[in-house]
């Protein structure tokens, strides 16, 4: 077979076809790896995409709860605000404990507080805050309220008191607005079906 002059053979057909499909075939690889860089980098991005519309979601949860919250604690803010002492007087508090206990024919033998900076004197306003705010622990949950921890015993076995006794102390004291919760129950029998006990009273105050 001639071309132009030029004398091909099958030979030559040969090689020209086995080029041609090296070429076609480079050609396809470069393609496809263009191709499969351009789908990585598609599905990088639709994976970016999807960890911001995750994140807005956790997002929006969050602050549905958060609302929630808010609506949840809100009224309990207003209970304290009308119910809760806004005082730490405890001369008055050891006064109602005291008529609690005398009400229920039971003996006190002490009734403690925690350690108060009261005594000291500051000009500072901030100083001043702090001292007023000593012996208190926020209550989680309710702004601006604390808890007071009284520790109440009858802890003498001259002054042990029937159960029917001790019953009805623990109920004045949670019907009490100074005295609400009764923590730390401990009951020790004495003889002649008598009992002798110490607990702890949570006082809630909302100070000025």
């Amino acid at each position: 077979m001639k071309l132009k002059g030029i004398k091909v053979d099958s030979r030559m057909v040969n090689r020209l076809l086995i080029g041609l499909i090296i070429i076609m075939l480079l050609a396809t690889l470069i393609g496809s790896k263009s191709i499969v860089s351009q789908l990585k980098t598609q599905a990088s991005q639709l994976v970016s995409l999807k960890a911001k519309n995750q994140a807005l979601e956790t997002e929006k949860t969050n602050l549905a709860i958060a609302n929630k919250e808010v609506q949840k604690y809100t009224p309990l803010e207003k209970i304290a605000e009308s119910i809760v002492p806004q005082d730490k007087d405890q001369a008055e508090t050891v006064r109602e404990i005291v008529n609690i206990a005398a009400a229920s024919n039971i003996k006190l033998t002490s009734i403690d507080f925690p350690t108060s900076t009261l005594g000291q004197s500051s000009t500072s306003k901030a100083a001043q805050q702090r001292i007023l705010l000593s012996q208190l622990t926020p209550v989680k949950g309710i702004a601006k309220v604390y808890l007071l921890p009284i520790d109440v015993k009858d802890d003498q076995p001259a002054d042990a008191t029937t159960y029917a006794n001790f019953y009805n102390f623990l109920t004045k004291l949670e019907q009490n607005r100074r005295t609400s919760e009764v923590t730390n129950l401990s009951i020790q029998p004495q003889s002649d079906g008598l009992i002798t006990f110490s607990l702890t009273i949570n006082e809630y105050i909302r100070p000025l």
